[in-house]
């Protein structure tokens, strides 16, 4: 027993090492496991932990070539960024709608350093993140993520898996639906903040005299600001939804190559 167990070590560890990869690319670029605010130390501990309970299992599964080379590691870290990639589309479409709604409140100019990106970004886009980021952990899709790159290993057997052009160029293709998405989600803002522009602008005409310019901008950011705090209330069925629309547009590319429609933010 003892000698099989030293037989066995070696293929434990490159089944560990192609996983802990796999799992790598993922964290570095997915929602919430990719925020800054988590510390580095707390994710490589996450990232090996779950490299190492998966290696057994991965291991065994059919097709699995649990050996260290180029291409295998290429391919496991492919897998990753797939879902990094694909799944931070939506941070991305926060982020805008973040931007339409402040330029909408006037807030155009006033920015903030992310973190994130050590680039500076507007205030309401940064807040649009961490309310989205709340209806992630409150939602659980976090879980599902990670869920759904542990069943990732027996549709793409480990060391197995070639990232092709086509594949990558429906992600860059998915991305066009970061724009629709995010002005769906800033759409009441943008309808209400609009009429309130034109029903000013139609009492300056009837008053001249009336300070037009002192008073759009505080009734308009008032307007924006309630009818974004009751617009809340339907952020997590769409955050959901986007969020189910980005880890199946993941897991085809995974499964199989791309064929038919592309499915992403928009819808």
């Amino acid at each position: 027993m003892p000698h099989a167990g030293i037989i066995q070590w070696p293929g434990f560890l490159a089944a560990m090492t192609l996983a802990l990869v796999r799992v790598s690319g993922m964290v570095a670029f997915a929602p919430f496991f990719s925020s800054s605010a988590l510390p580095m130390r707390a994710k490589a501990a996450f990232v090996l932990a779950v490299a190492f309970l998966l290696a057994p299992l991965v291991a065994s599964l059919p097709n699995a070539h649990a050996a260290l080379s180029l291409p295998a590691l290429l391919g496991e870290l492919a897998v990753g960024l797939v879902y990094g990639l694909t799944l931070t589309l939506l941070n991305e479409m926060l982020l805008f709608a973040g931007q339409i709604a402040g330029l909408q409140f006037s807030f155009s100019l006033v920015n903030l350093l992310d973190p994130a990106s050590s680039i500076q970004t507007p205030l309401m886009g940064e807040l649009f993140q961490l309310m989205g980021t709340l209806v992630l952990i409150a939602a659980g899709l976090d879980r599902i993520l990670l869920a759904s790159l542990v069943r990732s290993f027996r549709a793409a057997p480990l060391g197995g898996f070639v990232l092709t052009h086509a594949s990558a160029l429906v992600i860059v293709h998915a991305a066009a639906g970061v724009f629709l998405a995010a002005v769906e989600l800033g759409a009441p803002v943008l309808a209400a903040t609009l009429l309130v522009e034109l029903a000013v602008a139609l009492l300056g005409k009837l008053s001249p005299q009336l300070p037009v310019m002192f008073l759009s901008v505080p009734i308009k950011t008032l307007t924006g600001f309630a009818i974004l705090m009751g617009s809340l209330a339907l952020w997590p069925r769409f955050i959901e939804a986007r969020f189910a629309n980005l880890l199946d547009l993941a897991q085809r590319l995974i499964a199989a190559p791309p064929r038919g429609g592309i499915p992403g933010l928009g819808g």
